[in-house]
């Protein structure tokens, strides 16, 4: 996949999309590529506690519209990705950091610690849990938008919609919480454009 954009404009020129180009695929190996990318994002303790669900079917985009209470870019999206937060993944962190201590990243003492730590903090913390879930997938989808735009296609973040219907209907596993959806397609020129933000000095303290 080649880079349209440098970071800059990349950052200035990415709007949230709500329509794309109707009836346009994109190759399951550029979705792996993408999500590759994606998930280099940072995690605590590179937990990688996240999970992505890619709905590209007719019949399954159409359901998840009607989860997201009818929002048509769900549905004209080439792909839209159920990004799930996974409370587990403190359980599998040992085998998450074994690849770094084959490749003499990690001291295999670090790693051992990391999961010592990891595990009295998160087992009796379910609070814990659902926020470093909720932070790694964030980080990730983010992350995941900024990729899209940088294959040149468009892309938006949607958190309206029934998660519990979510679960049910695409059947999450039960350690699996859904974060936020995120349509990527072949962008259209009658994009809205994107709206105004704060001035920095408004939103940035020094001390």
């Amino acid at each position: 996949m080649k880079s349209n954009y440098t970071f800059r404009t990349l950052i200035e020129n990415r709007v949230t999309a709500s329509h794309f180009a109707l009836h346009q695929e994109i190759d399951d190996e550029i979705i792996r590529e993408m999500l590759r990318l994606a998930t280099l994002s940072p995690s605590a303790f590179n937990l990688q506690n996240w999970h992505f669900i890619a709905v590209k079917s007719n019949q399954a985009k159409q359901q998840l519209c009607d989860i997201a209470f009818g929002q048509a870019q769900v549905k004209e999206a080439s792909v839209t990705f159920i990004v799930c937060g996974d409370l587990d993944g403190y359980r599998r962190l040992g085998d998450t950091l074994q690849p770094s201590v084959d490749a003499k990243l990690l001291p295999d003492s670090v790693r051992n610690s990391w999961v010592s730590m990891v595990d009295n903090l998160h087992r009796e913390n379910p609070q814990l849990k659902r926020d470093e879930a909720f932070r790694s997938a964030s980080l990730a989808a983010g992350a995941l938008m900024l990729v899209a735009q940088d294959c040149g296609f468009a892309s938006g973040a949607l958190s309206g919609f029934d998660a519990d219907r979510v679960i049910k209907e695409f059947a999450l596993r039960e350690h699996l919480i859904p974060v936020m959806l995120v349509t990527v397609g072949y962008p259209v020129a009658n994009q809205r454009p994107r709206k105004i933000r704060n001035p920095v000095n408004s939103i940035l303290e020094f001390r």
